[in-house]
């Protein structure tokens, strides 16, 4: 049973490994290999999972021969194990679901060289779920940055390209700005492993002369982190970034690339800060009311977008707020909220950004709502589709974004300011009027028929595109039927990081 310890680094050394192996396939072998191959990961990394629930216990292995605090280290818990799921899971139904888009999208000769990056994507999401050293981290943050510009670029029109040259400058100069937090936090404590650093912080903070520093290192790192996740104001690159890539590298994009940069965070506050000094910083007030800001306002752009993509992109800006605002709130329940809200958008998400170009390929390939009216009767499972995944947008009961943000008003209740419950209660109500008014107004628009005399001829979709969705619609309803289930797994996650 101790052999499964090794499957952390098997999903990273088999992702690289299979990023170069694409590039000699052909394009449809590619593509069935990454299918295949997200597949086994994802058998890998529930083994990770029953083995932390079962030991009650977290482990690390050791690359090389080199202990802490020199070497470098691979470390799994139940939180690690649970989201590196959510990301093999994510990543497989938006590579089964929007196969049909990457080959009217991508130059049949590239389509390997895409799956390629998937893979190689897949390594950088996997390391950064696991790694235990900062500068690990950083390494496969760059290789994450990267490739993400890869699948966006591929498309090649000329929208792409502008998006993709300012997605890189925002992530570069977001990455930039990282490294010089793990820079500072290197040369204060003279340690890269998350352990020793924050033991080493636990001894620095003992003199109230360091603590500026402290905040300043951490302060930057968390700019930086903000920039290439989308915290307000840094999201306006999202619309195009989103809206013009092909659907898979959209719902890759949205769902994964910006919730692992989440996550570091989160690892970071909890693993090298330590919670108690981080719930001290002034940073923590600062994103709570950045997040807060970033609910409404782009809540309040989506509400004013021209068409459905603008709409689902500036949405997600406004579901980014809701987990700095977790963060901000602070405590373990604040956390438990921030990380469920990761699952819970995760998987809506991707559900729209593979919805959405259905429903324009039977509105004259328009994604502008006007064109759009009566596509959910042309293709009813499209229309299903987006309907569930707005339902839990907007916090209906039963989905996951209705235990989201239930969690949220919860962790409100509990922290102890009356001014901040208030402040995130309105907020929550806003937001879920605005969610409503857009995303109802949408399916009303979808279910009109555009010519009443006219019989609508229903399209028919095969089981490479229902499949990912019936996967996420039932993950989805996991969420939201069975959140106690998944609290449980995050709660018990954030006791072994500590």
């Amino acid at each position: 049973m101790d052999f499964i310890r090794n499957f952390p680094l098997f999903t990273i050394v088999l992702s690289l490994f299979s990023g170069v192996l694409c590039t000699v396939f052909k394009g449809r072998t590619a593509r069935i290999y990454t299918a295949v191959y997200e597949c086994f990961l994802t058998a890998l990394v529930s083994c990770v999972l029953w083995y932390t629930m079962k030991t009650g216990t977290s482990f690390t292995y050791v690359m090389g021969e080199f202990p802490a605090p020199w070497g470098n280290e691979i470390r799994a818990g139940t939180l690690e194990a649970v989201i590196a799921l959510l990301f093999l899971v994510v990543l497989f139904s938006s590579v089964v679901g929007g196969w049909n888009f990457v080959s009217t999208d991508i130059d049949e000769s590239k389509i390997n060289l895409y799956y390629g990056l998937i893979n190689l994507m897949t390594a950088a999401l996997m390391a950064m779920t696991w790694t235990n050293d900062l500068f690990t981290g950083y390494v496969f943050l760059e290789i994450l940055t990267l490739t993400s510009c890869g699948i966006l670029i591929v498309r090649e029109i000329g929208r792409t390209t502008l998006a993709a040259v300012r997605y890189m400058i925002m992530n570069l100069l977001g990455s930039a700005l990282f490294l010089l937090g793990v820079v500072l936090l290197y040369d204060i404590t003279g340690h890269l492993l998350m352990v020793p650093m924050r033991e080493q912080i636990g001894l620095l903070i003992q003199d109230p002369g360091n603590r500026m520093i402290l905040t300043l290192a951490v302060g930057i790192l968390t700019i930086g982190l903000g920039i290439k996740s989308g915290l307000f104001p840094f999201y306006f690159w999202m619309p195009d970034t989103y809206g013009w890539a092909t659907p898979t590298s959209a719902s890759i994009l949205s769902a994964l690339v910006s919730k692992c940069y989440l996550f570091l965070l989160i690892k970071i506050y909890w693993r090298v800060v330590g919670i108690d000094m981080f719930q001290q910083m002034p940073i923590r007030n600062l994103l709570l009311v950045l997040g807060m800001c970033g609910i409404v306002f782009g809540s309040l752009s989506a509400l004013r977008a021209g068409n459905i993509n603008r709409m689902t992109a500036f949405s997600s800006a406004a579901q980014i707020g809701y987990i700095y605002m977790g963060i901000g709130i602070g405590g373990e329940i604040g956390y438990t909220a921030a990380i469920f809200h990761i699952f819970a958008h995760a998987v809506t998400k991707s559900m729209l950004f593979l919805t959405t170009p259905r429903l324009a390929a039977v509105s004259e390939d328009s994604l502008l709502f006007r064109k759009l009216t009566g596509s959910g009767l042309r293709d009813k499972n499209a229309g299903i589709y987006f309907m569930v995944s707005a339902f839990s947008m907007i916090g209906i009961p039963m989905f996951a974004g209705f235990s989201s943000k239930i969690m949220f008003g919860v962790a409100a209740v509990r922290a102890g300011s009356v001014r901040e419950m208030v402040m995130v209660i309105i907020v929550l109500a806003l937001s879920s009027s605005l969610n409503a008014y857009y995303f109802i107004r949408t399916i009303i628009r979808l279910y009109t028929r555009s010519d009443p005399g006219r019989r609508v001829r229903p399209v028919r979709h095969r089981l490479s595109y229902n499949i990912p969705m019936i996967l996420l619609t039932a993950a989805n309803l996991l969420l939201g039927l069975g959140s106690v289930a998944i609290v449980d797994m995050i709660q018990r996650g954030l006791e072994m990081f500590s």
